[in-house]
């Protein structure tokens, strides 16, 4: 394992109290950095997660990611407890099974609009509200996760799947017009994550079905995730601004 050190690095981290980002959140505040644990609706788990972390450096703060209202406000609040924001992590989305044959037009609407404005627009718009103080700091990193779905397809979730590849392209435009501000973007696309979110369909009887689409026969633990992710967040990985980088256990290759 790389020893990564953030120290006076702070860090916002969304749908940062379970899964993937609460790992990425753990990781940062383990190398040393100020974190902001970003939760929806989950304030008692970000809380319980804040209080177990080794330094009270750390706060938590609340948003709906849809409102773009809000987004300022929690921005806003963190420069002013913080002073800066020097990594973001859009990792916050959702994932909702809307198969087109048995979908009534009604529900798929309404699960479109809520899956990119969640996946996407949230995202977006945090990315703005966030470089504005990186480019007047001249330096930031903004890492978005995405997924393998952007690439693969996702037959019966095709919203998160179109959220998730709109947000790989929204990144590596990004990437270009940050750059000259020594701003950074990158993309990490994850395929299967072993969390409580996957844990009952992982124990199904497609579980064995889906560790066998990796060579390594298991699915990606969110440690790994967030190693990834500290790693594009570390001095010397600048040129690797615009990737989108594959963390699916060669489940699916592209090139």
């Amino acid at each position: 394992m790389i020893n990564f050190d953030f120290h006076e690095k702070t860090v916002l981290v969304t749908g940062a109290s379970r899964g993937i980002g609460k790992a990425i959140a753990s990781a940062f505040a383990s190398a040393n950095a100020r974190v902001a644990i970003h939760y929806h609706q989950q304030r008692q788990l970000a809380e319980i997660f804040r209080d177990s972390l080794a330094s009270n450096r750390h706060i938590v703060v609340g948003a709906d990611l849809t409102n773009a209202v809000a987004i300022t406000e929690m921005v806003n609040h963190i420069i002013a407890e913080f002073g800066k924001i020097d990594i973001l992590v859009n990792n916050a989305g959702i994932y909702v099974e809307h198969p087109l044959s048995s979908t009534s037009y009604i529900d798929w609407q309404a699960i479109w609009q809520r899956s990119l404005n969640t996946n996407l627009l949230g995202a977006v718009n945090l990315a703005y509200c966030v470089a504005q103080y990186m480019i007047q700091q001249q330096s930031g990193r903004i890492i978005n996760i995405t997924s393998r779905g952007a690439f693969r397809g996702e037959p019966t979730a095709t919203a998160y799947g179109a959220s998730k590849a709109a947000l790989n392209s929204f990144s590596q435009s990004l990437a270009q017009h940050l750059a000259p501000h020594n701003i950074c973007v990158t993309a990490v696309a994850p395929g299967y994550v072993e969390t409580d979110m996957t844990s009952e369909l992982l124990a199904s009887a497609a579980g064995n079905t889906i560790r066998q689409q990796s060579p390594l026969n298991r699915v990606a633990k969110p440690e790994e995730i967030a190693q990834t992710v500290l790693f594009l967040a570390s001095p010397g990985s600048e040129f690797l601004t615009g990737s989108i980088v594959d963390v699916n256990g060669a489940s699916y290759l592209r090139s």
